[in-house]
């Protein structure tokens, strides 16, 4: 990541400094470990996700992996997270390559879907899940450069992969986008974040009935609040403490309980399912 694109501190950040570490959660996250179980659904298949080192990402590569596939994760600069993800996937007799860099830029997003074609020979499923995010209580507080760098990191990022994945994917293919309970109910203290979970529910509809064409499937999934290393790292500890406690279920999401519906869009189980957005929101309706 370069000084020039990434804002600079300070932000509001909690206990861990930003984007943080499933390591040093507290309670630790649910990624599936010990609950999930495959069925083949993804054998063979190759999948690229970003943000694959914790939180969502891992769940997914840790579900996928269960399912068959083989995976390449893209991370920012969480290494041990990152090995800690690769050993779960090996451990499942799949292969896994784990790329760190800012995905803010469009020549390292190529270099992940040709690294992932090259060393693992194809490439089935593209999974955007990586992030930025960041908490102010006014408009003001919103520097243009923290504005700017989290378009490049939720929205340009997705528009470069999906631009060098397409050509790659064959009939079948799957690209999951993720959004968010933000997209359609904005915190106004998550101004820059939600506008970016807007644009991509938008950007997934248009480009599926482009992607279409050539038989690729695009959808997204629109998490609510979910327990996972963004939260601590970038909210008020008070606000961490009460997160997810105002759903209709009472309480944070975990990781593990967004696996499935990836695997879901992933797999032939959703083959007529295309410009669609899953909300898993513990009951925040969308």
């Amino acid at each position: 990541m370069t000084k020039k694109t990434r804002p600079k501190p300070p932000y509001p950040q909690g206990p861990q400094r930003p984007p943080g570490s499933d390591r040093r959660m507290s309670p630790q996250a649910d990624h599936g470990e010990d609950s999930y179980r495959g069925s083949g659904k993804l054998a063979g298949k190759v999948a690229l996700i970003t943000g694959g080192d914790s939180g969502i990402g891992r769940a997914v590569a840790l579900a996928f992996a269960r399912e068959g596939a083989d995976v390449l994760i893209s991370y920012l600069s969480e290494h041990q997270d990152a090995k800690d993800t690769a050993q779960l996937i090996e451990a499942e007799g799949r292969r896994c390559l784990v790329v760190p860099g800012d995905i803010s830029r469009e020549k390292h997003c190529t270099g992940l879907v040709d690294k992932c074609v090259k060393k693992l020979g194809r490439l089935d499923v593209l999974v955007n899940n990586a992030a930025y995010q960041r908490v102010h209580e006014d408009i003001a507080d919103f520097s243009s450069e923290e504005f700017d760098y989290t378009f490049r990191t939720n929205v340009y990022a997705m528009f470069y992969l999906c631009k060098a994945a397409l050509p790659h994917l064959p009939k079948g293919g799957t690209i999951i986008n993720v959004a968010s309970i933000q997209s359609f109910q904005p915190s106004p203290n998550l101004l820059a974040y939600a506008s970016t979970k807007g644009a991509i529910v938008t950007f997934t509809r248009a480009l599926s009935e482009m992607a279409v064409k050539q038989g690729v499937r695009v959808n997204a999934v629109a998490p609510g609040p979910i327990w996972t290393p963004l939260i601590p790292s970038t909210m008020p500890p008070k606000k961490v403490k009460e997160f997810g406690k105002d759903t209709p279920l009472g309480r944070a999401g975990q990781p593990a309980e967004l696996a499935p519906a990836f695997v879901f869009l992933a797999s032939e189980d959703s083959s007529y399912v295309t410009g669609e957005v899953i909300a898993v929101t513990g009951g925040y309706p969308i």
